[in-house]
């Protein structure tokens, strides 16, 4: 479900949104910088200071994620089954290594693991690609707009 170009995606940019129901019924998105794809169905992130939506996994399951790359103007939108496994349970210890290796600088502020399993996945785009605009293009265009916002 996850394909290459997905994983492609998500690894070059690890700050996934993930959007949740409260226990309101409000929604709530919040980021996450720390995504890493476990399997083709599989991606998790590491709670380090997210109480809403911990509440809101907690509340309802169900999670929406959202990665885009912000030069090409493309993005990852994942469906899925959240789980929460906290420091010391077999999940947590089973994924721990993995974070631990990517983010040494963090691990020790991780407070739970957390499991997406992703039940729809799709690349999403922006509507100039629809007009034609190729990659490079797009890549091209952003770059100039980025090194004007930040000489």
């Amino acid at each position: 479900m996850i394909t290459a170009e997905m994983r492609s995606l998500i690894e070059a940019f690890p700050l996934g949104f993930v959007a949740t129901v409260q226990p309101d019924g409000a929604p709530a998105v919040s980021p996450k910088g720390t995504f890493l794809v476990l399997d083709d169905v599989t991606v998790a992130f590491s709670n380090i200071r997210s109480p809403g939506t911990m509440r809101g996994i907690a509340h309802d399951p169900r999670v929406e994620v959202n990665f885009i790359d912000i030069f090409r103007r493309k993005g990852v939108r994942l469906a899925g089954m959240a789980q929460a496994a906290d420091k010391g349970a077999e999940g947590f210890e089973a994924h721990f290594p993995r974070f631990k290796a990517t983010w040494p600088d963090l691990a020790h502020r991780i407070r739970s693991i957390v499991t997406i399993e992703v039940t729809a996945a799709r690349i999403v785009t922006t509507p100039p690609y629809d007009d034609g605009a190729t990659e490079a293009e797009m890549i091209a265009a952003y770059k100039a707009k980025f090194a004007g916002m930040y000489p």
